[in-house]
């Protein structure tokens, strides 16, 4: 995470409504082979006052058989950055900098038994789907008797529960409230430029 606590929410609801728009996630854990990361799309479910992280894996994936027996992982989901001029600020001797929006998450990695990856994929087919309306739902009855159940033979479901949910919110907190709107607005409909439109003012 970003070092500065000004750039950083670890409210439940700030970490859902990032995770509700940037789904896909970079899983990190050591493995025999050393370092590897996997992408893959999460269902985010609150769990009494904090969240798990459903997601599957090929079971051909290096991470597989490593998460499948319980391992740490760090898990990143990385939303929408923009560079930011030095010539958009009023202000003398500024530098180059970055706005971006992000979510850690840190914690175990546990394997899903059938019926809970059953659930999960179901979940998250219905949670993307929705994003498509008004088309009609597309769910798994709608595919070949028996299909579906070869078909998870070929995966495994996962759950991360995080002991550190934290999003890096970085859009010129820093800076005065002037001259964030001068960069919003050199941003344009970047968004970015929509994101620190929320932020409160000063």
């Amino acid at each position: 995470m970003h070092p500065a606590a000004l750039f950083r929410a670890a409210e439940v609801d700030a970490v859902l409504d990032h995770l509700a728009a940037y789904r896909l996630m970079a899983l990190f854990a050591v493995c025999g082979a050393g370092l590897r990361v996997a992408h893959a799309p999460v269902v985010a479910r609150r769990d009494g006052e904090g969240v798990v992280l459903d997601f599957h894996l090929s079971r051909n994936n290096a991470l597989t058989a490593v998460f499948a027996q319980g391992a740490a992982s760090l898990a990143v989901s990385q939303g929408p950055d923009a560079y930011v001029s030095p010539d958009w600020y009023a202000a003398a001797d500024q530098v180059p900098t970055w706005n971006y929006l992000s979510v850690e998450a840190e914690g175990e990695v546990t394997p899903l038994d059938t019926p809970g990856l059953v659930a999960l994929l179901d979940d998250l087919s219905a949670q993307e789907e929705a994003r498509l309306a008004p088309k009609a739902p597309w769910t798994r009855h709608k595919m070949s008797p028996g299909r579906f159940e070869a078909m998870l033979a070929g995966i495994q479901g996962f759950r991360l529960r995080p002991h550190r949910l934290e999003a890096t919110l970085k859009l010129s907190q820093n800076k005065p409230a002037d001259e964030r709107a001068r960069v919003a607005a050199a941003l344009g409909d970047h968004p970015i430029a929509l994101a620190m439109g929320r932020i409160p003012t000063d």
